[in-house]
């Protein structure tokens, strides 16, 4: 990799992957792991539009979205957060995460990510197709026309709440001609103003506040869940629960509060049942994509697997809340690795040392020399790289 032979004699290249091969890459420590992702991605990102990496854990791919910026200020980097509930939880993700995800997986669609970090037990999910996403997306802009009754109602379907106030994504309130909407996926609420059925502007808003902050042209609006709820989707649940479950399905209390139109808590782990087919993250990658893993990903992918399986026997007796098949809502490790065989993989394994590092050279501030730092300034003018301070404390104002 020339950019990487240039730019750090200590860091040895790295040739591009191809499809179906495996490239594992000893050596990595600290925050190498994102310098190399970063500087994999920007010799290569004319011929791989989408690095998706996997880690071992949730914190490694936060920790990793945020480093891979310092390295790679000018790629786009997503993250697909998990759920952060055990499988079976009788509660729903927080509406934040659920925002955040829907972000993501409409990005990957819209190709607008360059490097999409997943923890492992993530990628396991079966989700909700791509053509979910984009049937159920819509969008208006400023000067447009704009029925306030039909907007009410495909924010409904959509899985938006009718509020007071608007705080958090997936709310929205009507207060005469104004409508205050947090779209899924925006970092920010909107405040519509309306005058008969046009859309006259659209400001920003702050949720704490609940005061303007800016005009803005147009509002994406996603769907408030990562599956459908209007009559149809919720038919098409009744039906296939009937299919799946022996019983009365009348005993039980999610089949009843979805007939009457209610989410109930932890509805996610019946995704499947709202689908005649569902989808994995592998389908969401675009062609040419590459794959990354970081970390142990065997170990967690066991571990998950073997608690999913235990979680399974200790719940499933329940026939008021019967529960989906492990098979029905995850990937086994086998179907995992099936799906990721025909892409390339960087493989950096956990503690693999860092043989190739190097140490800097002296940079102490000399206090007698008339330039104290001037080992120092020799050396920034003399890298490319990159370079972070870490100091103490920070010093004097």
């Amino acid at each position: 990799m020339p950019d990487i032979a240039a730019s750090s004699q200590s860091f040895p290249p790295v040739a591009l992957v191809k499809a179906g091969q495996r490239f594992a890459f000893d050596g990595t420590h600290g925050s190498s792991d994102a310098l190399l992702i970063a500087r994999y991605h920007l010799a290569y990102r004319e011929k791989v539009p989408l690095l998706a990496v996997v880690c071992e854990s949730a914190v490694d791919a936060q920790r990793l979205s945020q480093e891979i910026g310092f390295f790679a200020p000018e790629a786009r980097v997503r993250l697909l957060p998990d759920w952060e509930t055990l499988p079976y939880d009788t509660f729903s993700p927080h509406q934040d995460l659920v925002s955040e995800r829907l972000a993501t997986l409409h990005d990957l669609g819209e190709g607008r990510c360059d490097i999409l970090l997943v923890p492992a037990t993530t990628a396991l999910y079966r989700m909700p197709p791509a053509s979910f996403l984009a049937g159920y997306t819509f969008s208006f802009a400023q000067g447009e026309r704009l029925n306030e009754a039909k907007l009410k109602a495909q924010l409904t379907l959509a899985g938006y709440e009718h509020v007071s106030q608007v705080v958090r994504p997936g709310e929205y309130c009507v207060r005469g001609s104004l409508l205050d909407l947090f779209p899924m996926g925006s970092p920010l609420p909107y405040r519509i103003d309306l005058f008969d059925d046009q859309v006259d502007s659209i400001r920003a808003f702050d949720p704490d506040t609940q005061r303007s902050l800016y005009p803005v042209k147009d509002v994406r609006l996603l769907p408030g869940r990562e599956f459908p709820f209007d009559e149809a989707a919720r038919t098409a649940f009744r039906s296939r629960w009937r299919e799946t479950f022996e019983g009365d399905p009348s005993r039980a209390s999610i089949y009843k509060d979805i007939g009457n139109g209610v989410p109930s808590a932890g509805i996610e782990y019946y995704l499947p049942l709202f689908f005649e087919d569902t989808a994995t993250l592998f389908h969401y990658l675009p062609e040419g994509a590459q794959l990354a893993f970081i970390g142990d990903l065997d170990a967690a992918i066991r571990r998950f697997t073997n608690d999913t399986k235990q979680r399974y026997n200790f719940l499933s007796h329940d026939r008021d809340r019967p529960i989906l098949e492990p098979q029905r809502l995850f990937l086994s490790d086998e179907d995992f690795y099936t799906f990721a065989k025909p892409f390339a993989r960087l493989v950096l394994p956990a503690n693999a040392g860092g043989g190739w590092s190097t140490s800097l050279p002296n940079l102490a501030i000399d206090r007698h020399a008339d330039d104290p730092v001037a080992a120092l300034r020799a050396y920034l003018a003399s890298t490319p790289n990159r370079v972070l301070f870490a100091t103490e404390s920070a010093g004097p104002p």
